[in-house]
């Protein structure tokens, strides 16, 4: 009879304690969710910023690419033998003396520098701007382009004043000139019938040989060979503008 009372006492003893959390445990588990609710106010929301990087836009052009750069020079003549109507003066002013909007369009034979070849023809027109009595000429814009056979072509535009040397841009061509830019200097010998140019190109590959020979030194006296006006095979280059 003890040994039962003394069973009995003890399983109620257990059963409590299982029922109660002793009360460090239960202290325990109030402040961790009372500091995952209120997190301390010292504590402070820190954000990294990564550091500032500076952008650079840099030019595509390839330094290496001396194309970009390097001046080819190329000299040829322009040559009115009249045999081609030009230029033919459109005086759309409709005044007597040539003035402000006068047009003139031509088209004259080219040669090489040394004379030796027939290489083409220039295509264009001329705008007069201004006339010059006490220079005894005239002031034109001119837009043309010179015509070199199989090689393409060079688009020139500027000024083409008849009384001395002016520069022309090179705006632009096609063929082995295609992506050229630079200048052209034009220098009168006998206006409108013989002409000389200096190209200084940019932008292209080297130029081939047959156009680079050594100039004729500009004068009136400069002609082309009986070869080169006759067109004779080896006297004009590869399927020549005509």
């Amino acid at each position: 009879m003890a040994t039962s009372s003394a069973s009995a006492i003890l399983k109620a003893s257990l059963s409590v304690s299982s029922a109660k959390l002793p009360p460090t445990t239960a202290a325990a588990m109030v402040s961790k969710f009372s500091s995952f609710k209120n997190p301390p106010t010292s504590q402070t929301l820190k954000i990294s910023s990564s550091p500032k990087r500076s952008f650079t836009c840099k030019s595509q052009a390839d330094p290496s690419d001396s194309r970009s750069s390097k001046v080819q020079e190329l000299n040829v003549y322009e040559m009115n033998e009249r045999d081609r109507g030009s230029p033919a003066y459109l005086r759309l002013s409709q005044k007597t003396v040539n003035s402000l909007g006068d047009l003139v369009p031509f088209s004259n034979k080219v040669y090489t520098g040394d004379l030796k070849k027939r290489a083409g023809i220039t295509s264009g027109i001329c705008v007069l701007i201004k006339n010059e009595p006490e220079k005894k000429g005239d002031r034109y814009e001119a837009i043309y382009s010179f015509y070199f056979g199989d090689y393409g072509h060079i688009a020139v535009q500027g000024p083409y004043l008849t009384y001395e040397d002016t520069y022309l841009a090179v705006t632009g061509g096609s063929g082995i000139f295609e992506g050229v830019y630079g200048q052209v200097k034009l220098k009168q010998i006998i206006f409108p019938f013989k002409l000389f140019y200096t190209f200084y190109l940019k932008g292209i590959p080297d130029l081939p040989a047959e156009l680079l020979g050594e100039p004729v030194e500009p004068s009136p006296a400069a002609e082309p060979t009986a070869a080169a006006k006759a067109c004779e095979d080896g006297a004009t280059i590869s399927n020549f503008t005509n």
